[in-house]
């Protein structure tokens, strides 16, 4: 076999029964296992060292469609949109060196947002690795980096061992916590022809079960809780229905911050953000925090009400090393959550009564957003615009940042954030990427003038491949966090956060894109109902007064204590 980062468990070496033998091209062994994982699009970007890839994906395009893009950050953000948006991995090829390296913060992002991510990329020729010649694109030790940029990365070296490396990928992805991959092979190896063996995906790596003491410790210090409340993240994106049952016999809200929006519809009694949450926050005796790193406690609310008890569910075994808890369950989280569900109510925990205490801290939390300006009537005309099923993706910004409690989310996987990374310039990119996972459903990417010039190239993108996105491009003529700070925090010197913006409008038409410009809520309102109604990619511009916005961390830095 190739080199691979860490030994092979007996569990991840499982047998599965051999498929047919064809001759292939290293490239074309590589698109075989992708379907063979049932792949249907690839992000792409072709080079020399990888033209054998790409040659072997032309022969395959009746089976995987190729998404090309602009620039390297551009393929990788929309693999991470298609992984986000979707649950199934995104898959990105780029060339080696400078190529994988442009698309290291987009693989930093799905690390961080646990997205299942598989980066292909080349590497010089077989007989110059390691050597230092200054061969094209050569870079010292690039397995290496994508190591430590990845959850498990390999090295293809002849097209046999594309099958299985490609399987260990796929199964590494989405096993436990899942997380990005990458797997390099060098420029010769994807002409190379030999005898290649299919094979069937890999079993995932067994998931722990529920331990049932920690299981019946956890219910018997529910019973005692007065004023429990639950918090979720991006692991429990696929437990909506057990945390819903659990949040309804508890009588506790569930909170979601970022990844974690819409596992409980917002607009169910019990599903919060972290306005209304942070309105219970005070009187909370027991926190469930169930595939979230629960940054809320440590680094966002900053305390903990005296008393407090903590129960985790989390697949992640080292996440309970990271935040201590009274009780740990590590588990996935619908299985954790179904079993706790299960001896709560065998232990006949009593509803806590608090349903109206409830409701009035949920509006109360809500009416307080309002307060944030423009953004919230903003949002407000998305929500109201959208369809239930519609997507929003985030980007670094004013309104981007009150979204992450401003803006109503009625399912899991339709609100898609960049994680803590708070990566600057992911969001338009990262909206094609989920555009192109559900070419059927509205997409809407809101995003700052600012982060939205980091891929703007990728308006061509758009045009191309016919992806039908509407992006919301909000200007302030400024990095308007960055400003802020800059007079609150150092006296007003302003440098490098004011910023000369093209006319957007125009730039969009050159792209060959419808472009509109709106001053206001209102006027958002019939441009984004015409442009999502369309079926063609365009672009608005909302003009707003520079400094003219709240800033949006009152909720997410409270004064608490």
């Amino acid at each position: 076999m190739g080199w691979m980062s860490g030994w092979l468990s007996p569990v991840s070496e499982r047998y599965t029964a051999p498929m047919k033998t064809e001759i292939m091209t290293g490239g074309e062994a590589i698109v075989a296992a992708l379907q063979d994982h049932k792949v249907d699009t690839l992000f792409g970007l072709p080079g020399a060292q990888i033209y054998g890839l790409f040659d072997g994906l032309a022969k395959a395009a009746n089976g995987i469609r190729t998404i090309g893009a602009r620039h390297e950050q551009g393929v990788a953000y929309m693999a991470f949109g298609y992984a986000k948006a979707t649950g199934k991995p995104g898959v990105y090829a780029v060339v080696p060196g400078p190529g994988m390296l442009n698309t290291s913060a987009a693989l930093l992002t799905a690390y961080g947002a646990t997205a299942p991510v598989l980066c292909l990329t080349g590497q010089v020729s077989s007989n110059f690795i390691n050597r230092e010649r200054g061969a094209l694109h050569e870079m010292r030790d690039q397995l290496g980096v994508m190591q430590r940029l990845t959850k498990w990365a390999g090295r293809m070296e002849h097209p046999s061992e594309a099958p299985h490396l490609v399987a260990r990928a796929f199964q590494e992805m989405t096993s436990g916590r899942q997380g990005p991959a990458a797997i390099e092979a060098p420029w010769d190896f994807f002409t190379k022809t030999a005898p290649v063996t299919r094979m069937h995906p890999l079993a995932p790596i067994p998931k722990p079960e529920p331990d049932p003491d920690a299981v019946k410790a956890a219910a018997a210090l529910l019973k005692d809780a007065r004023a429990p409340m639950i918090f979720v993240g991006g692991g429990a994106l696929e437990a909506g229905e057990s945390i819903t049952l659990l949040a309804e016999a508890l009588e506790a809200p569930v909170v979601s911050f970022r990844s974690g929006r819409g596992i409980v519809d917002d607009r169910h009694p019990l599903g919060f953000s972290i306005a209304p949450g942070g309105q219970l926050w005070p009187e909370t005796d027991a926190a469930v925090v169930i595939g979230t790193r629960f940054e809320l406690l440590d680094m966002r609310w900053r305390w903990a009400p005296p008393g407090l008890k903590i129960i985790r569910i989390d697949i992640d075994p080292g996440e309970m090393r990271r935040l201590s808890s009274d009780v740990a369950i590590v588990a996935d989280s619908d299985d954790g959550t179904r079993a706790l569900l299960a001896a709560v109510l065998k232990a006949g925990g009593q509803r806590t009564g608090r349903a109206d205490h409830i409701a009035q801290a949920k509006a109360k939390g809500l009416k307080a957003v309002e307060a944030i300006q423009p953004q919230a009537a903003y949002l407000q005309v998305i929500r109201d615009v959208l369809p239930d099923d519609g997507l929003v993706v985030d980007e670094i910004s004013q309104v981007g940042f009150t979204s992450w409690y401003g803006f109503p989310v009625y399912a899991p996987r339709t609100f898609i954030a960049s994680g803590f990374q708070g990566t600057l310039g992911s969001g338009f990119p990262t909206a094609l990427g989920v555009k192109a996972a559900w070419p059927d459903r509205a997409v809407v990417s809101i995003t700052g003038d600012g982060g939205f010039m980091f891929g703007v190239q990728e308006l061509a993108t758009a045009v191309q491949y016919g992806l039908n996105l509407v992006t919301i491009v909000f200007n302030n003529n400024a990095f308007g966090n960055v400003r802020r700070d800059q007079i609150q925090g150092f006296d007003g010197r302003l440098i490098g956060s004011e910023l000369v913006n093209p006319d957007f409008i125009k730039l969009a038409e050159a792209f060959g894109m419808a472009g509109h410009r709106v001053t206001s809520p209102e006027g958002l309102r019939p441009v984004l109902e015409h442009a999502l109604a369309v079926g063609a990619p365009s672009l608005i511009e909302v003009v707003v007064e520079r400094g003219s916005e709240t800033s949006p961390w009152a909720f997410i830095h409270p004064n608490f204590g």
